[in-house]
């Protein structure tokens, strides 16, 4: 093989291989950053277009592609997590994570690659991704890459930008924010049962199982980016949800409600005429429904909906 010659007598770069296998990582790390999995998308492409950048000389010189790809895609979050606060002082009503399917729950005509599927955990249900909303990004970044990723504190300084010290500091306050605002969590079976007693009582419009089903000092938010009818503010109390509620089944009586998970844990979709209209994830505890998150933006139901036309 002559010097100009490839790695490989059919010029195929053997590393190519162990660079594009990266994707997985870099978009459960992206979507734990930003809760969006279209911005997630997008660092992602832009990470692999800074590499492909890079003559091949440039490529072979650094020891872990791997590494490299997920501290540039960490920067390029941190770098989106900044103005992401300020693109939310703009959005129409309340801002919620985007929500995410079980692998085998993908519709059809999204995410037909299986490296586009975030793995489901606890650091990706709903609660978990609400709270990491009130870090700075800074925090989020820190935490993510330490107590998710398993970084060690040296290698989150250099993405950072700042001390081992000062990044042990704001793993441990994300961890703070984290601790007091999860309640100990209600067992999935459990989770299981209340949700589907919510589906009875909601498609039976029996405001008093709603009502005993929901904590009193529930909340329920809605997202619809101004795009879908929906609360602008958060419904407060179990009474006023469970009205709400109902309301929202007397309104749309073709309205089909069914169980699938969202984010790792037991929730519902609406759907009309067979397109998912919403996505419910619920945050239980103690055996009540403390939160329910309505996520209406069809910009953030591309997974769930029908693509086939």
């Amino acid at each position: 093989m002559d010097a100009d010659s490839g790695p490989g007598d059919d010029g195929v770069d053997p590393d190519l291989s162990r660079v594009v296998s990266e994707r997985r990582q870099l978009m459960n790390l992206a979507y734990r950053l930003l809760g969006s999995l279209a911005d997630a998308e997008d660092v992602v492409q832009e990470t692999y277009a800074r590499w492909y950048a890079m003559t091949p000389q440039q490529q072979q010189a650094i020891e872990s592609p791997g590494g490299w790809l997920m501290t540039v895609a960490s920067r390029i979050c941190l770098d989106l997590l900044g103005s992401a606060r300020v693109r939310r002082e703009r959005y129409v009503g309340e801002w919620l994570p985007e929500p995410v399917p079980a692998a085998t729950e993908w519709m059809s005509g999204t995410a037909a690659d299986p490296a586009d599927h975030v793995t489901l955990d606890e650091s990706i249900n709903m609660a978990f991704l609400v709270v990491l909303e009130s870090m700075t990004p800074a925090e989020r970044v820190a935490f993510i890459l330490h107590d998710v990723f398993r970084y060690r504190f040296a290698e989150v300084a250099e993405i950072v930008g700042r001390t081992a010290a000062a990044c042990r500091q704001l793993a441990t306050s994300a961890r703070g924010r984290i601790r007091d605002s999860q309640p100990p969590a209600t067992p999935p079976t459990q989770q299981t049962g209340i949700v589907k007693e919510f589906k009875r009582a909601w498609e039976a419009k029996d405001i008093g199982a709603l009502i005993g089903l929901l904590d009193p000092a529930a909340t329920a938010i809605a997202d619809s980016g101004g795009l879908a009818k929906a609360h602008l503010r958060p419904i407060e109390g179990s009474a006023q949800i469970a009205r709400a509620y109902v309301d929202i089944a007397g309104l749309a009586p073709n309205l089909t409600i069914l169980e699938r998970t969202v984010n790792g844990q037991p929730g519902l979709i609406a759907q009309l005429d067979g397109t998912t209209v919403t996505v419910y994830a619920f945050d239980i505890v103690d055996n009540r429904i403390k939160r329910i998150w309505a996520i209406r933006n069809p910009e953030k139901l591309r997974p769930w909906t029908l693509c086939d036309t």
